[in-house]
């Protein structure tokens, strides 16, 4: 896939598709915190908290920032897993997409191409009520949810860099019966499925305390599992489980520079791997942004896992992961050659490497930095010059500082 020149060496474009990205101000902010209540569970309160502090016009500049961030590392395309829908209070904007209207402008307007995953949220969780800012992302119901999907697909059906899909939550906050409903209507309209799927140990005593098994297994007892079913995390599978992802070629999203932040635990790629399921990428927090760093976790987490080295795969097989299957999971396989990415050659990162090493020392030492040019659609990416990034981050500053001052 790398073409090599004296000078450069040209890869696809970099796909990272699970993103929250307002949480890109949440970054630096909840390390300290996290040391006198560190759990998950605790840091999604303080994400709650900021939740509360959104409205469109800074959502739109937190995206805008967190997206040129990600070019500058060389994505081409997000996925962005959106569930805040609503005002504060669960109150609907009077057009009900204001939201995710802004994160797709955000993401055009840098130039990159947007996968917007619309996402079901309906409960605070099993046996939970909703906190305050839960209720910013719940539907009442899968009809309100399922015209939102409708409503995107229709306004971004003629948009180059646009496309729609759609997601359940978790089994936590979405109910069995309407996670086949969404899944049924994605299957119809041949739409990626995404769904955060066993991250949290408690997440899993959840699912069994509710419906007697853990989230894979009922998701396949309920004909949820097939090859456009993206599952984010996975962190904690049983045996049989990843033999039933495996058996429907799902995919499977890692993220690993949050997994790692959040303390989620290591995921049994390599088990993945052979069984059959497909892996990809996502920044999903966005607590630090080196795309190339999230590709070379995959392998060198699994070996500290495992205990050894190169097990995963060689540099084409992760370069396949965070390119040609990122597009692939989000219904993207047949314009992913479009988009690429320049790497210059005499970046200290990677200076004096011969041909046939080349393309390791870009996947396991590469930097932002070595990052020449992007392109996208063929078209190479004009609002990346430093006067432009400059005025992205002054804006980004004046909100953050705004939210800190709330």
């Amino acid at each position: 896939m790398p073409k090599i020149t004296k000078d450069k060496i040209t890869i696809p474009g970099l796909a990272s598709v699970h993103s929250h990205a307002f949480q890109r101000a949440m970054r630096g902010r909840t390390q300290r915190q996290a040391l006198h209540a560190g759990s998950f569970w605790s840091w999604r309160g303080l994400m709650y908290q900021l939740v509360e502090q959104l409205d469109p016009e800074r959502m739109y500049t937190i995206a805008k920032l967190a997206y040129t961030e990600m070019a500058l590392s060389g994505v081409t395309l997000v996925g962005e897993f959106h569930y805040v829908h609503h005002q504060n209070g669960g109150i609907p904007y009077d057009n009900r997409t204001e939201l995710a209207d802004a994160v797709i402008r955000a993401a055009t307007d840098v130039g990159i191409r947007i996968c917007l995953i619309r996402t079901a949220y309906m409960r605070g969780g099993y046996q939970q009520e909703a906190t305050a800012g839960q209720q910013r992302f719940i539907d009442p119901n899968t009809d309100l949810i399922l015209q939102d999907v409708e409503t995107l697909r229709q306004k971004y059906a003629d948009h180059p860099l646009v496309n729609i899909g759609l997601a359940a939550h978790s089994i936590r906050t979405v109910p069995l019966e309407a996670n086949k409903d969404l899944s049924d209507y994605a299957t119809l309209h041949s739409l990626p499925f995404h769904m955060h799927v066993c991250e949290q140990r408690r997440e899993l005593e959840e699912s069994v305390a509710e419906h007697g098994v853990t989230p894979i297994q009922l998701l396949a007892d309920h004909g949820i599992l097939n090859d456009r079913f993206v599952g984010v995390h996975s962190t904690h599978l049983t045996k049989n489980e990843i033999k039933l992802l495996g058996e429907a070629k799902a995919f499977v999203n890692i993220c690993r520079t949050t997994e790692r932040d959040l303390g989620d635990g290591l995921p049994p790629v390599t088990e993945l791997i052979e069984a059959g399921a497909r892996l990809n990428v996502g920044i999903d927090s966005h607590c630090c942004e080196n795309a190339f760093e999230e590709i070379r976790a995959v392998e060198n987490d699994e070996r500290s896992r495992l205990e050894a080295r190169t097990v995963v795969g060689n540099a084409d097989f992760l370069l396949d992961m965070g390119t040609r299957q990122g597009y692939a999971s989000v219904g993207l396989k047949d314009v992913w050659e479009k988009d690429s990415v320049t790497i210059t050659r005499d970046h200290i990162a990677i200076a004096g490497l011969p041909d046939e090493y080349l393309l390791d020392g870009v996947i396991y030492n590469g930097l932002p930095s070595m990052v020449e040019q992007v392109s996208v659609d063929q078209k190479v990416l004009k609002n990346l010059q430093p006067e432009d990034v400059a005025r992205t981050q002054a804006d980004y500053v004046k909100v953050l500082k705004n939210i800190l001052s709330s």
